[in-house]
This record gives structure tokens, sequence and C-alpha cells, in this order.
């Protein structure tokens, strides 16, 4: 049989059997909308919604009322955005981003900033393309990219949250974990953020399901309106809310794919991370004159060019030999600026993957750049 290997775990998780399993058990047996009834099918729904949230609170040190469901990491960070506007609408904040940015962290806050919503200021990078404690710029609201989707290497958030606090202890802290929750703990308490996010996705559950914590929900104002966010309207000037996480929750959740991520969590839990794959191939690519490597041996994933090719050429050539990696600017134009290129070859793995898969990539790419 012919072999195909996917090494494209950065960009989304293949799905584990559990995850499918659960999906397919609660659409065939279990489904119901939730917080709309009160039979016993409806409130099993409940219960599994609120399982699921436990779950996810669990996992990153948080409490239930700080989780909310959103579609993905950028959804969260588009209602970030609003919720913060909707709360400080009088203010003009200034905004500290930094290279490493996926562009669903920083754009929202671009397009504020043209709109003279907000000013942007740059966190600088050290020479180890890491966030630079030391010349943290003051801001009201910090964008923190906890692993660049390029360079993988997880950031030390704890520092960089105290430092930030040293400069300004009310400032507006929002760390996106996107990548580097499927490599490190998570501990919000810790981390001592105002907002964290990821999508499930990206740890083997389904799209269309993401995780956003809040860490003081009753002082942000909502940003969305409809079903299930309402206690009661006694008129129209006083219409009075639920408590969080239920007021950031309006309309239908993704039930099933809420169900289906407790499998996703317990899955990556028991995965080693496949640091021997990345660096056994980062010893043999390193060796090649025509491949220019741009991550460490020790990062979550591998990243490099081909001298003299383009990288969507390469990963088609790639792909003609059944091998699934991610080209082109990752949706991280800046970082890629920064190193003056305008996109990368990017390797990452799964649990599925094997030194076997790891083999025969390195050979095919060798035979590929001679």
């Amino acid at each position: 049989m012919k072999k195909f290997v996917y090494f494209d775990a950065a960009a989304s998780w293949l799905k584990p059997q559990s995850v499918i399993e659960s999906e397919i058990d609660f659409l065939a047996n279990k489904y119901a909308n939730a917080g709309r009834g009160i039979c016993s099918r409806a409130e099993g729904v409940d219960m599994l919604i609120s399982g699921a949230r436990h779950t996810v609170a669990d996992f990153i040190g948080a409490n239930v009322e700080n989780i909310v469901w959103t579609s993905g990491t950028t959804d969260a960070f588009n209602r970030i955005v609003n919720i913060i506007k909707n709360t400080i609408s009088n203010k003009c904040p200034m905004v500290a981003v930094s290279d490493l940015d996926h562009h669903s962290a920083r754009l929202p806050f671009e397009m504020l900033a043209q709109k003279g919503e907000c000013q942007i200021t740059n966190i600088p990078l050290n020479d180890d393309l890491n966030i630079d404690i030391e010349h943290m710029p003051k801001a009201d609201i910090y964008v923190i990219t906890a692993m660049s989707n390029v360079l993988g290497i997880p950031q030390d958030i704890i520092a960089i949250t105290q430092t930030i606090r040293t400069i300004n202890q009310d400032a507006i802290i929002i760390v996106d974990v996107a990548q580097y929750v499927v490599h490190n703990r998570i501990d919000v308490k810790k981390f001592d953020c105002d907002f964290l996010c990821f999508s499930g996705h990206k740890i083997g559950a389904d799209t269309g399901i993401g995780v956003l914590y809040i860490k003081k929900p009753d002082v942000w104002n909502v940003d969305k309106f409809g079903g299930g966010m309402v206690n009661r309207i006694i008129s129209p000037e006083n219409i009075v809310l639920n408590q969080s996480p239920e007021k950031f929750e309006a309309g239908t959740l993704p039930l099933t794919q809420i169900i289906g991520l407790p499998y996703a969590v317990k899955y990556l839990s028991n995965w080693n991370g496949g640091h021997d794959l990345i660096e056994y191939m980062y010893d043999e690519l390193s060796n090649l004159d025509n491949v220019k490597i741009i991550t460490k041996r020790d990062a979550c994933m591998l990243s490099f060019i081909v001298k003299n090719m383009h990288v969507l050429d390469f990963g088609a050539m790639l792909g003609t030999r059944d091998i699934c990696v991610r080209v082109g600017n990752m949706c991280a134009s800046w970082i890629h600026k920064y190193l003056n290129i305008d996109g990368s070859i990017r390797i990452s793995v799964g649990p599925w993957n094997t030194m076997d898969d790891a083999r025969y990539v390195v050979d095919v790419i060798k035979d590929l750049v001679k």
C-alpha cells in the first residue's frame, strides 16, 4: 500500500477514534439541544456539556465560570476585541503586539488601529527570536503568543506577565496558546492573564470548537446577544443577563464538538510530544547544503527553506510523494518578514507519526534537493 505521511499537526490534528466515537454516539443516541429543555435527554446533554466544561477548566487550572465556548482561536480573538471595546468604549488604548503573532491574534487590533480606535506598539524580539522581556514597552493591552507556529519555541509566559504587571499593574493581558497547548502545561492562575484562548482542532477535537478563558467575567460587557444568555427582560431598559459563562454564549452551542473535546484532552495527555522525530529530522536535514533550517533542534516543529526553490513548489513536490506538510507564510506574515523570507516549509508531528515516517520523509527531501 502506498505510504501517506501527515506531517501537518500544527495546522490541525488527525482525530483519535475516541473523539469520533463520542460524537457519533451523541448524534445517534443522545442528541438534544442544551439549556433548552427539561426532558431527561435534554438534561443529559446539559450534563455532558457541563462535564466538558469541567474537564477543560481542570485542564488549564481555571474555574468553570471562566470557560466560554467559541468556534476557535480566531473567533476568540475577535470576541475579545469586541468585549474590550464594549467595556472601555471611551478609550483609545495602546496595544502591544509582537512579530511572533499569528494573524488571528494581531489583525483584529490592527483593524481597530486603522479606524483610530487603538494604537499599536511592537514588543521586540531578542537574538534568540523570543519576546525580549528586558525591553517590554508600556501599553494598556498586551497580546502574547505563547508559541510561534513557525518557530515552535514556548515563551516564558509567567516571566512575561510578571514583567508586564510591574510596568502596568492594570494592563489587559491576552495569551494565545493555540500552539503552546499541544506541548506545554497551562496554569492560568500562574500565567496571571486576563484572557487566554485555543482551538480544539489543534489537539484532536473537531473543528468549530474553541476555548476562551476570561479571568474576571463579571467585569466585562458581552459582545453577542441572543437566546440562552438572558435571565429575564423586565423592560427594554432593564435586561438581566445570566451569570458567566452563559452570558457570553448566545445561541445554540456547537454541541457535538464540545462533547468530543474532553476525549481529545485525555488523548493529548498521553502523548510524549514527538520530540525524538523532530530532533532526528533536524540532525539529518541540517547536513544538507541546500536546506536552511530556521528552527532550533529543541523546537516543537521543524521549519526550513530550500535554497533557490519556492516553498510552494517544494510543498507540491512533497505532495506528489504523498507527504503532507505546511508551506507558505503560516498566517504569520510578521515573523517571516522579520526573517527576511517570503515563507517557509513546516514539518509538525502528532501521535500517529512514527520514526519510519521521519526516515521516509528525510529520504524524500534528500532526493528532491540533490
